[in-house]
């Protein structure tokens, strides 16, 4: 499948969100993945052994620092602080990234810096993962949230597979197989 060719470049700079916008939508990054990481004590171990260490997340002119703090989690690293290490998405396009996401690979990532940060950051992307099952039981109940969680689940199947049959290459005709009339007429 052709992907879309990008916005033009005149329509990207118009588009930036107010820096405002950003600061607080990185600030809720942070509250969410510290969130995650306090349910999983292996994670905040293994990033207690990473204190001070700042790490720079980039994605075309979006970037956003994560100072490890000494209780193993995130926060938001001062604005001039030089990290450790550098994390950048090389996939340009934002559907791309999208498509990259919904099959549930990684994106392409050029890395920089500090390599037992790179690794244990590695380890907290191949390990640790949101329940919301879990978080949303705490505020409706184990049952109306395990049947939620079921139906979510189905439905991003649905969407995966979808992407999937989108992205996938069409299958060669077989010449082995004859074509009936009806066939004939729709190709």
């Amino acid at each position: 499948m052709a992907t879309l060719p990008p916005p033009p470049q005149w329509l990207v700079s118009h588009l930036q969100p107010p820096p405002w916008l950003v600061h607080e939508t990185q600030r809720r990054v942070v509250l969410f993945v510290n969130h995650v990481l306090m349910q999983e004590s292996a994670a905040t171990e293994r990033l207690r052994r990473q204190q001070g260490r700042v790490a720079r997340i980039q994605w075309r002119g979006l970037s956003m620092a994560l100072l490890v703090t000494p209780a193993g989690l995130f926060d938001l690293a001062p604005e001039f602080a030089v990290p450790d290490l550098r994390l950048q998405a090389t996939q340009t396009s934002p559907f791309d990234l999208a498509q990259t996401a919904l099959r549930g690979d990684k994106p392409n990532v050029r890395i920089e810096g500090d390599v037992q940060l790179a690794a244990d950051l590695q380890w907290l992307a191949d390990n640790v993962r949101w329940d919301a099952e879990e978080d949303l039981a705490r505020l409706i109940g184990d049952v109306p949230a395990h049947t939620l969680a079921a139906m979510a689940q189905r439905g991003a199947q649905a969407l995966r597979q979808f992407v999937g049959a989108r992205t996938a290459p069409a299958a060669p005709a077989r010449s082995d197989y004859p074509v009936t009339e009806y066939e004939q007429k729709a190709l």
